[in-house]
């Protein structure tokens, strides 16, 4: 039925012409011999099956694309789809992960309704294969119109056969007056039975029969003289030796497919040659089917070997995915881990790509467990990533900050306190997890560049700083000996006064080397104790005196200047409260160690020291409150 169709005549031209073709005919002619003719059961034997009649050339789709297998498909003739659209279909299901998850229909099922579970599948969003399922449902629905088409001529043709035999009775028994007249008329029935297409196969042999019956009938009737026989015969013996010298070089044909192609047209026309002398009838034969023979042969063995190379590729393949099975068995930890075996997977999907076909049963089957094999590792990539992409920004959010407290300090001169927070910063910065690679060393620049900012002022500032170091300990230097030299009257507010004048002029000195610093400072201190000492006043009294002194002469507005002192002196207690309590509590994470116990002292240290200037403080505050009560009582 396939060959009705024009060549030229694709899914994309015309399909609706192919409902409407009229079929060629593939029934036998008769033969015209009485007992030298071959029987009508060898002649039908002859006659090629229906799937070798639909048979067509291989075309190897392994190297398309899917546009490539959609235009295939689309130049592919309605005749043709049905043994090419399995070759289709397959191709179309090895291509890579973007391949639509849909199970795509055979060629086998064409015809058949839709299983349930396919008709609850949503389709995939796919311009490519959604191209391909439309020309594949055109494709069915003019299959269908052409295939009623046919049984409704060949019904039509059997009809008109049927009349052709009656006919032929009708001839055989009118006699045989007039020969040539009669021949005439029996050609003009052999031509017109020629001309009538296909019929339905279940009545093919009895109207044959029927048909051979009335011809042998005919020439019985005719007796038409051996001559006239002779002559027929020996044209049919001309045209049969012609087909088995065709047949013969279809043997050394390279394509199988196109061989046996050839080889059905061959033997159809074989079928409709009439018979030749009897004594070359069966060497003849034998000569035709010899060659037909080696062709039949050579195409078992080549479906037998690409049965074999399929088997192979279908071990290959089961083989790829036991590997696939084996790389995905543990989940990677690491991003380097995750790409590893992303191109390991990568790498066993091409080489998927290079092995041939697998038989069509178990095709889909092999192809989805291979499939997904890959869709899950892929899901479990982008999950992994996902979380790391969002502990990434976390990550960044948190060194922006640091960035911004680092930029900070960069602006700051409290050299030591600055330094020791930066530090912190830089430890932080170390423990905080890792950003992306787009800006990570953007990031890092960022923080480095404050580093090296407060570190570049701070080394310019004890640059310059040493340089006069020098000169300050000469002045120290002098002013301690002056302080030695110095002799106290009894006038208490003046010594307070000498006392204080030297402290000034000590601090305004500002700083010597650190070699001298502690030596310096421990003999001014043991000088200013011994001179309060002799002087009896503490420390704490000469503070309170000048505080006293100082409230004494403010002028201007009182009210505010006590007011603002009183807050003042207040925040000052609050923050020395705070920093003891912080070493306090630093002073229970210190092991035991030669540097946590110079760390102790220095702790020590500093706690004393805000005690004692709580004390004074609380001192300052009393001195104020008495003041302000005095004044009061001056306004009453």
């Amino acid at each position: 039925m396939e060959e009705m169709t024009p060549n030229n005549e694709t899914l994309e031209q015309n399909l609706e012409n192919t409902a409407a073709t009229k079929p060629i005919e593939a029934a036998p002619v008769a033969e015209i011999e009485n007992n030298e003719a071959a029987p009508v059961e060898a002649a039908e034997s002859e006659a090629p099956k229906a799937e070798e009649k639909s048979a067509e050339p291989q075309v190897d789709y392994s190297g398309y694309s899917r546009e490539q297998l959609v235009e295939a498909l689309r130049r592919s003739r309605v005749t043709d789809i049905r043994n090419r659209f399995s070759e289709l279909t397959a191709a179309m299901q090895q291509q890579p992960v973007e391949q639509p998850a849909e199970q795509l229909p055979t060629a086998e099922g064409e015809g058949e309704e839709p299983k349930a579970e396919e008709q609850q599948q949503e389709p995939v969003s796919d311009p490519v294969y959604d191209a391909f399922r439309s020309l594949y449902t055109r494709y069915r629905t003019l299959r269908q119109q052409h295939h009623d088409a046919m049984e409704a001529m060949k019904k039509k043709n059997l009809e008109a056969k049927q009349a052709l035999i009656e006919e032929m009775r009708t001839l055989a028994e009118s006699g045989e007056e007039q020969v040539k007249q009669a021949m005439d008329l029996f050609n003009d029935i052999q031509e017109r039975w020629k001309a009538i297409g296909e019929v339905p196969r279940e009545e093919m042999n009895n109207l044959w029969q029927s048909y051979h019956f009335q011809i042998e009938q005919f020439f019985n009737k005719l007796k038409i003289n051996r001559e006239l026989r002779a002559l027929d015969q020996k044209k049919n013996l001309e045209k049969k030796i012609e087909l088995c010298e065709k047949a013969e070089e279809l043997i050394v044909e390279p394509s199988v497919t196109k061989a046996f192609k050839a080889l059905q047209d061959l033997r159809a026309r074989w079928k409709e040659t009439g018979p030749v002398p009897a004594e070359q009838n069966e060497e003849i034969w034998q000569r035709f089917s010899a060659a037909a023979n080696q062709i039949d042969q050579r195409r078992r063995e080549y479906y037998d070997q690409r049965k074999e190379e399929m088997d192979n590729n279908l071990l290959a393949k089961q083989a790829l995915i036991d590997k696939a099975v084996e790389l995905t068995a543990t989940q990677p930890q690491s991003t380097k881990e995750w790409n590893d075996l992303t191109a390991a997977l990568d790498e066993l999907l091409k080489v998927w790509k290079t092995i041939g076909p697998v038989p069509r049963e178990v095709n889909e089957e092999i192809w989805a467990k291979f499939k997904g094999i890959i869709d899950r590792h892929y899901e479990a990539k982008k999950e992994h990533f996902g979380a790391l992409r969002d502990e990434q920004n976390t990550n960044y959010q948190k060194k922006v900050e640091l960035c911004l407290k680092a930029e900070a300090i960069a602006k700051r001169e409290d050299w030591k306190k600055a330094t020791e927070e930066l530090l912190q910063l830089q430890k932080e910065w170390k423990e905080t997890g890792a950003t992306s690679r787009k800006v990570s060393d953007k990031i890092w620049q960022r923080f480095r560049a404050a580093c090296d900012e407060f570190f570049a002022k701070k080394g310019e500032f004890f640059k310059e700083r040493r340089t006069s170091e020098a000169e300050n300990l000469a002045k120290k230097e002098a002013i301690l000996a002056e302080l030695k030299s110095h002799t106290f009257g009894d006038n208490r507010e003046e010594n307070i006064e000498v006392i204080k004048e030297f402290q000034r002029r000590w601090a305004e000195a500002g700083y010597v080397p650190m070699a001298d610093k502690e030596r310096l400072h421990k003999e001014f201190r043991a000088e200013i104790d011994g001179i309060f000492e002799r002087l009896k006043l503490s420390a704490r009294e000469a503070e309170e005196t000048a505080y006293r002194e100082r409230l004494h002469n403010i002028g201007g507005d009182a009210r505010k200047f006590v007011s603002n002192e009183r807050q003042e002196l207040t925040e000052r207690i609050e923050k020395l409260r705070n920093d003891l309590s912080l070493w306090e509590n630093n002073l229970g994470f210190l092991a035991s160690s030669k540097q946590a116990d110079l760390l102790k002292a220095e702790f020590e240290k500093k706690m004393q020291g805000a005690r004692q200037q709580i004390a004074l403080l609380h001192a300052k505050l009393r001195i104020l409150n008495e003041a302000e009560k005095e004044s009061e009582k001056k306004e009453e």
